[in-house]
C-alpha cells in the first residue's frame, strides 16, 4: 500500500514539475514518509532517479512542440551538469538546512516580481544583452541551480523557470520548456554519482519512475494546450508551496 501510494503521489508529482518545476516538493517528502527505513542519501538517489526519467519525457515533449535555441542554451547545460556533480558530491557533508533561509529568501523574492509584473513571462520578449553579460547570466544560472538540483533538489526546476523569464525574456511556456531540458542534464549528472555509489533503491526507484513519467507526459501536454498565462497562474501557486512546505520544515 505504501509504494501505491508512493506511486500515485508521484504521478501528481511529475504533473506538477512538467508544468514549471517543483515536484520535488511532493515526491520527496512522499519518500520520507513511505519509506522511513531508508537512509537519508538513498532516498535522494531514489528520489533523483524516479524525477529524472519523467523529467526525460517532458524534456522531449518540449523540444517536440517549443523551438529551443540549442547552441544558446548549450552554455547553461554544460555548467548545469558541473553544477550538480558538485552538489551531488557534497551532499554527505552539508547539512541542508544552512541554505533553508536563503533559499526561502530567494522564493519570497522570486514571487513577490512575478506578481508584481503581471506582464512578465505572458508573452516572449527576447532581452538583447551583450555576449559578455549573456555568457555571465549563464555561468551563474548553471553553476549555482545544478548545484542546488545536485545537493537538495525541490524548486530547482522553478528557479529555472523564473531565471529564464526575468533574466532572458522567455515567456513562460519556452521558460519551462528550457528548464526542463537544464533540469534533465543537472539531474543526470548528479544520478551518475549516486549509481556510482550503489545509492538507488531500484525496487522503490523504478515504479515510482513510471508514476512520475506518466505524469510528466500529461502535465507537458497540458503546458503546451494551455500556454504561458495558465503556467504564470501555477508558478505563482507552486512557489507558494514551496515557500510554506520550506518554511514549516525548517521551523
Amino acid at each position: 500500500m505504501d509504494l501505491v501510494l508512493l506511486c500515485i503521489l508521484g504521478f501528481l508529482a511529475g504533473f506538477i514539475d512538467a508544468v514549471v518545476g517543483g515536484g520535488g516538493l511532493i515526491q520527496l517528502p512522499a519518500f520520507l514518509i513511505f519509506q522511513p527505513h531508508l537512509s537519508l542519501v538513498q532516498t535522494l538517489a531514489s528520489n533523483k532517479t524516479a524525477s529524472f526519467l519523467g523529467t526525460t519525457v517532458a524534456a522531449v515533449q518540449y523540444s517536440k512542440k517549443v523551438r529551443i535555441e540549442w547552441r544558446r542554451l548549450s552554455v547553461i547545460v554544460v555548467l548545469a551538469f558541473v553544477g550538480a556533480f558538485g552538489g551531488a558530491l557534497l551532499v554527505s557533508f552539508i547539512r541542508k538546512e544552512q541554505f533553508m533561509p536563503f533559499i526561502i529568501g530567494t522564493l519570497f523574492f522570486v514571487l513577490g516580481y512575478v506578481i508584481v509584473r503581471k506582464k512578465l513571462g505572458v508573452e516572449r520578449r527576447a532581452r538583447h544583452i551583450s555576449r559578455s553579460r549573456y555568457y555571465v547570466y549563464a555561468a551563474t544560472v548553471g553553476l549555482l541551480i545544478g548545484f542546488y538540483e545536485g545537493l537538495i533538489g525541490p524548486g530547482a526546476g522553478s528557479f529555472l523557470v523564473f531565471a529564464f523569464v526575468a533574466l532572458f525574456g522567455d515567456d513562460f511556456l519556452h521558460a519551462s520548456a528550457k528548464a526542463k531540458i537544464v533540469n534533465w542534464v543537472a539531474s543526470l549528472s548528479a544520478l551518475c554519482f549516486f549509481i556510482f555509489k550503489g545509492y538507488v533503491m531500484w525496487s522503490l526507484a523504478l515504479p515510482v519512475a513510471v508514476a512520475n513519467m506518466a505524469g510528466n507526459y500529461v502535465g507537458s501536454h497540458v503546458a503546451i494546450k494551455k500556454g504561458s498565462g495558465f503556467i504564470r497562474m501555477f508558478f505563482i501557486a507552486v512557489v507558494i508551496a514551496l515557500i510554506v512546505k520550506l518554511a514549516y520544515d525548517y521551523l
